[in-house]
C-alpha cells in the first residue's frame, strides 16, 4: 500500500544563512494492504513528518513515496493518492466543518461531486461504522472528545479511502475516549481490511497492532512485530521511550528469576502467565 524510498525531507528555511535540518534522513519503510503497524518515536523524531507524506501532503526533498504504485511527487497523482489515504489529525475540532454530524461527515463526499443519494449511502454506512449513526442529528462541539474523534474518522471513512493515518488520535482523550476510539480503528482493520497507519505515545495503543516501527532522528530504529520490539526494553528506553507496564512487570520478575514468557504485552497475558507460574 504504502512504499518509502530512501526519504529524505527537510522544512524551508527563513534565513538563507541556515542550513535546514534534515527530520528524515534517509527513511525506508513498506506498509502492506489490510496491515495495522504503529509508528513510535519521541517529540521531534520524524514520525509526524513521515505521515505527513503518504497522502502528499508533505513531497520528499530526496527519495520518493509511493501510494499503491503512486509516486506522490507527481501532481497528476495527488488527487488519486488523497483519495486513497485518509488523515485523522490529533484534535478532532481541527476536522470539524459543520454543526450537524451528518453534514460534517458529508462533506467530503460532497467535495468529490458525488451523487445526493450515493453520499446519503456514505454517511450511514461511515456513522454506523464507527458506531455513531444515533448521533447523527447532533451538533459535534456538544460532543465528548472520543466521539468527536469518531465523527472525525467517519469523514474520513465517508472518502472510502484504501488507508487510513491517525496522528496521535487519543493525545487528547481520557481513558474512556481513548477506548472508543482504538476500538473503532482495530475494528475497521480487522472487519473491513482497512490498511492503518496509527502514531502513538502510548504503548499500549501500539502492542495492539501488527506491526511496531520505532523512529529516532529520522531514521527507522527498530521495526517488526509488538513481542520482537517491545522485547528489547533497553533500546527503546535509550531513546525515551518505554514498554507496555505488563511487558515491564515480566521483565522486573525475570530479572529476579521468575520464568515468565518474554513477549507478554496485555495484562491479560500477564495475569495468565502468573497463574500458570503460580500452579508450577
Amino acid at each position: 500500500m504504502l512504499s518509502v524510498e530512501q526519504v529524505h525531507f527537510h522544512y524551508d528555511s527563513d534565513t538563507p544563512q541556515v542550513v535546514p535540518h534534515a527530520v528524515l534522513q534517509g527513511v525506508d519503510l513498506e506498509v502492506k494492504k489490510g496491515s495495522f503497524v504503529a509508528l513510535l518515536g519521541h517529540n521531534g523524531c520524524g514520525k509526524s513528518t513521515l505521515a505527513k507524506h503518504f497522502n502528499a501532503l508533505l513531497l520528499p526533498s530526496g527519495g520518493r513515496v509511493l501510494v499503491d504504485g503512486l509516486d506522490t511527487a507527481a501532481a497528476e497523482n495527488t488527487y488519486p493518492v488523497r483519495r486513497m489515504v485518509g488523515m485523522v489529525l490529533q484534535n478532532p475540532d481541527n476536522q470539524l466543518v459543520s454543526t450537524i454530524v451528518e453534514e460534517d461527515v458529508a462533506f467530503g463526499p460532497e467535495n468529490l461531486g458525488l451523487p445526493p443519494e450515493t453520499i446519503r449511502e456514505r454517511v450511514d454506512e461511515a456513522l454506523r461504522a464507527v458506531d455513531m449513526w444515533e448521533y447523527r442529528d447532533h451538533s459535534p462541539h456538544k460532543l465528548s472528545g472520543g466521539q468527536k474523534q469518531r465523527i472525525a474518522i467517519a469523514g474520513v471513512l465517508a472518502m472510502h479511502p484504501d488507508c487510513i493515518v491517525l496522528d496521535e488520535p487519543t493525545a487528547m482523550l481520557d481513558p474512556r475516549g481513548r477506548r472508543e476510539v482504538l476500538d473503532t480503528v482495530c475494528r475497521l482493520n480487522r472487519e473491513q481490511g482497512m490498511t492503518v497507519v496509527l502514531i502513538t505515545h502510548y504503548m499500549e495503543e501500539a502492542a495492539m497492532a501488527d506491526r511496531v516501527v520505532v523512529m529516532d532522528e529520522g531514521k527507522v530504529l527498530t521495526d517488526g512485530t509488538p513481542q520482537v520490539v517491545f522485547a528489547n526494553g533497553d533500546l527503546l528506553r535509550s531513546v525515551g521511550l518505554d514498554v507496555p507496564q505488563p511487558t515491564a512487570l515480566c521483565a522486573a520478575l525475570r530479572a529476579r528469576g521468575v520464568d515468565l514468557p518474554s513477549d507478554i504485552l496485555t495484562p491479560e497475558e500477564c495475569a495468565a502467565a502468573l497463574l500458570e507460574r503460580m500452579k508450577k
